[in-house]
């Protein structure tokens, strides 16, 4: 049995497009409002005992008010705001989880950040960090999971998803080097497996980001240290009656590397919208090229011996490029028994990434750079019914609606020697389908109880054609039903408390479904893992406004996975780890005592565990047994990899629409084990960035960007697994063949990290026409 590789690389999942369109009930209306962000849920204030009652409001499609003896649900003024939802993205629905919050785009662009991505980390307590270039998506930590590249948190623009299933690097690939941050006019946070309209890789958390519709001129030049150059130009007009939107960037990188990134990125966005959020169109169309090098993690041995600089590489030829393309469009309508909204987007997508994890651990001569790539055309389309009727004369809203997508893939893995080819491993032909069906109900019992019932059922379809090995071809189904439920009682004192529980699922990469030998040994024989895994999770939580401008939460979790499963993108086989458990807590907090002053602090803490006894990962120890530099770290243990047990937050904005303006913001992820016995631990990373500007009456901006203000010296992210160097002891042993087969297969056990960019400078200088 060979050892466990520990590599960061993973793999990928699917769906079939359909449509839907849904009839019911004539029941009462419940009209509702959109929210601002971190609002509290509406109260009702009509209703036919109501003792006065306001003159009724006419309906924005039918010009006529409600019917007598109508509830409407309004917001408190005093939790209001100007309503930033994009065009036909439906309304915003009630909160009914603590831990469910929407973000401004502004809120989002007030803070600096290193890469795209790392916008995000406006989502409490979500990290987002890179272990490699600047074209690769970034690594995701939330509610202590390592969510590698996306596995697990589901995201979305504009109602097309991000991740990628059954990838070539990872399985739930979520790629945001795209992304133009200015261009987001909301960002949309939920948590748990509670809700029926999240299916594939939300059982963490999910995220959708709303796009803006219009803006004025904007012209933006940044430079920076390391070579950072961006150029942004957007503006909107007025097409017909609605709004044409046009952005593009240009960007490059070198960053502080040995061996500079030379980061090459072209952006593009056209959009096309009409309308507003609940009766509203929008066509997007969206371009995106780059090409870059990358310095991968590297071993701390290296380092401390003086072999490697921090800022070194052990491959310099590591690197890759990626595009995409995509177009999507969707349309929200209101009518007299609710609402309707429908979505559907076409991408083709390619990514070539090359790497070397381990060095010459595979291959001691010419070592182990390899090269994924993955290239894809991805369609999908959804549509959902809203009713608002009543059930025993209480307001109640029923949601149906149908999801579907189909992945068409291309992948291959190979062996490569500075981006050169010097053989297969594998190369296979993917389709994968998915159709979700789900249905949520939800009853306002009284002015302090509602409650949200619903269900998901998901179906998924696989074809797997092995194009050097028809032993690992095949096909591979599964379907699981999801309940959800979801309760909200208040507002008392403006405090509410929640409840959700729920069942959820993720995907595992389509291959590992069908692969029943080692692509790279066929003589090793492989057991399917589940195309299809479940997940269950719980919440209890409260939010309160009772302190005038403090809006707080607080929400306790449990979230079980039957089997993390993982796709090693990079060995080309499925590892199924056993099952897991994980609770904990998130406490946010965002305050605003003046319109010139906004703080924030979040803190999350989790507990993560394997469960059971790991019997395979006995016999690899005991395998090692005589060279500790092998055998340390591969001891039995239910710790869960880069599982971070802290995450907290903190920052402070200052400045008004015109003047100095000014950001200090602090983020920190806790020492994590790095391996299941715990033999390896990360160490803390602590970072500061900081923000200092001026704005004038006329639109221009002058600003000041300062990444890593104290230039401290940690880590982005840090590994522990084998690897093996020319320098090694055990590299001598095992060319000679003196060593056993298992220990020169496993290498030596070692930190392998990816440092944080020291001190940065960008300097904006931004005009508006």
């Amino acid at each position: 049995m060979r050892p466990k590789r520990r590599e960061p690389g993973r793999g990928g999942a699917l769906t079939v497009l359909s449509a839907l369109v849904l009839f019911a009930d004539d029941g009462r209306a419940l009209a509702q409002s959109s929210p601002a962000s971190r609002e509290l849920p509406p109260i009702e204030i009509g209703g036919s005992e109501t003792p006065a009652r306001k003159k009724p409001v006419a309906s924005r499609r039918t010009g006529k008010p409600p019917a007598a003896g109508h509830r409407i649900l309004v917001y408190p003024a005093a939790v209001q705001g100007s309503d930033v939802r994009s065009a036909a993205s439906g309304a915003k629905s009630q909160p009914s989880m603590a831990s469910e919050i929407t973000i401004p785009g502004e809120e989002l662009n007030a803070r600096p950040f290193t890469r795209p991505g790392e916008a995000l980390e406006a989502v409490p307590g979500l990290i987002v960090t890179q272990h490699s270039g600047e074209g690769k998506a970034n690594q995701y930590f939330l509610r202590g999971y390592n969510l590698d590249h996306g596995t697990d948190l589901a995201i979305s623009v504009d109602g097309v998803p991000v991740n990628m299933r059954t990838h070539g690097h990872g399985q739930g690939y979520a790629d945001l080097n795209w992304l133009i941050p200015e261009t987001i006019a909301a960002v949309d946070v939920r948590k748990g497996p509670y809700f029926a309209d999240e299916g594939d890789f939300a059982s963490v958390g999910s995220v959708h980001i709303g796009l803006i519709d219009r803006t004025k001129g904007l012209a933006q030049v940044t430079a920076g240290s390391f070579g950072y150059r961006r150029l942004l130009g957007m503006d909107s007009a007025e097409v017909g009656d609605g709004a044409l939107l046009v952005a593009g960037e240009i960007g490059t990188y070198d960053g502080p590397w040995d061996n500079p990134d030379n980061v090459r990125k072209l952006n593009g966005l056209v959009r096309y919208s009409q309308g507003t959020a609940t009766d509203g169109v929008s066509v997007t169309g969206m371009a995106y090229t780059n090409a870059w090098n990358s310095t991968d993690q590297v071993p701390q041995r290296a380092i401390r011996a003086g072999l490697l600089d921090r800022f070194g590489s052990e491959d310099p030829s590591d690197g890759g490029n990626a595009n995409r393309f995509a177009l999507s469009g969707r349309i929200a309508q209101t009518d007299e028994l609710g609402s309707w909204r429908a979505n559907a987007y076409v991408v083709k997508s390619q990514l070539d990434l090359f790497n070397n994890f381990t060095y010459f651990l595979s291959d001691p001569v010419l070592g182990d750079q390899f090269h994924q790539h993955d290239d894809r055309l991805m369609a999908g389309a959804n549509v959902s019914r809203t009713l608002n009727g009543s059930f025993a004369g209480l307001p109640m809203q029923t949601i149906v609606g149908l999801q579907s997508r189909y992945d068409a893939i291309d992948l291959a893995l190979t062996n490569t020697f500075q981006r050169g080819f010097l053989s297969n491993v594998r190369s296979d032909k993917a389709g994968e389908g998915s159709v979700g069906l789900y249905a949520e109900n939800t009853v306002r019992w009284t002015d302090w109880l509602r409650t949200t019932v619903g269900w998901r059922g998901d179906y998924y379809a696989a074809d797997v054609t092995s194009r050097f090995n028809a032993n690992n071809s095949g096909r591979a189904d599964a379907a699981l039903g999801s309940p959800k439920f979801r309760m909200v009682l208040g507002p008392f004192s403006q405090t509410e408390f929640f409840l959700g529980a729920g069942y959820g699922m993720h995907s595992n990469d389509a291959r590992g479904a069908t692969t029943t030998e080692d692509p790279s040994d066929p003589a090793t024989k492989l057991t399917p893992s589940p195309l299809l895994v479940r997940t269950k999770g719980a919440e209890v939580g409260v939010r309160s406004r009772v302190v005038p401008g403090l809006d707080t939460s607080l929400s306790v979790f449990i979230l079980d996975q039957d089997s993390e499963i993982l796709f090693a993108g990079d060995a080309g086989d499925t590892s199924a780890t056993r099952a897991s458990r994980r609770y904990g807590f998130e406490w946010t907090n965002h305050y605003r005592p003046r319109s010139w002053i906004d703080i924030d602090a979040d803190l999350a803490m989790t507990h993560a565990r394997f469960r059971g006894y790991d019997s395979e990962q006995a016999e690899v120890y005991a395998s090692l047994a005589g060279y500790p530099e092998a055998q340390l770290g591969n001891a039995p243990g239910n710790y869960i990899p880069n599982a971070p047990a802290m995450v907290a937050s903190a920052g402070v904005t200052l400045g008004e629409k015109t003047g100095w303006f000014g950001t200090l913001r602090w983020r920190y992820l806790a020492s994590s084990p790095l391996t299941e016995d715990n033999a390896f631990r990360s160490s803390a990373t602590s970072i500061f960035n900081g923000r200092l500007g001026y704005r004038i009456d006329n639109g221009w901006r002058l600003q000041l960007d300062v990444l890593n203000l104290f230039n401290t010296k940690a880590n982005q992210i840090t590994y522990a697994y084998g690897s093996l160097l020319k320098t090694d002891t055990l590299y001598n042993l095992c060319t000679s063949g003196t060593a056993p087969t298992s220990v020169c297969q496993n290498g030596v056990m070692d930190y392998v990290l990816h440092p944080v960019e020291p001190l940065t400078f960008r300097v904006t200088i931004a005009g508006a026409f």
